[in-house]
């Protein structure tokens, strides 16, 4: 198995002070995977820092993370299984926003858990075939 990580885990881990593999737990021996949008939103946060010392901070917790678990590329064979889910979705009147959709797909194509933040996303549960935890710290 593997985790995806989600936007949410990351941004929940920078607030509490908390190191990835110590938040991680009992999940620390899981292979840990961070699709390429969830970069992005992270990165857009360096840029809209208050100031440079905190854009500083942020973006070394990022390559902290970077260190730690490599980034899925939104490939083609990625964009298939989001052209998938947003089919299904939207079928049933259950849109969710595209970046998650894009971090929900990774998940899926990996076959991997996808860890969210402690307030939980719940749009991601809409998902078929997705396995949701949520982090705890």
């Amino acid at each position: 198995m593997g985790l995806v990580l989600d936007t949410s885990a990351l941004v929940a881990l920078e607030r509490a002070g908390a190191s990835l593999p110590d938040a991680l737990g009992p999940l620390a021996d899981e292979e840990v995977a961070i699709p390429a949008i969830v970069v992005a939103e992270l990165l857009a946060g360096v840029r809209l820092a208050a100031d440079p010392r905190r854009a500083a901070q942020r973006r070394a917790k990022i390559d902290a993370v970077l260190a730690l678990a490599p980034v899925v590329d939104f490939s083609a064979e990625v964009a298939e299984v989001w052209a998938d889910l947003f089919a299904a979705l939207e079928r049933r009147g259950n849109r969710i926003p595209a970046n998650d959709l894009a971090v929900a797909a990774t998940a899926l194509f990996l076959g991997f858990t996808l860890l969210v933040g402690p307030q939980d996303e719940e749009h991601f549960r809409r998902v078929e075939g997705i396995t949701v935890e949520t982090l705890r710290i």
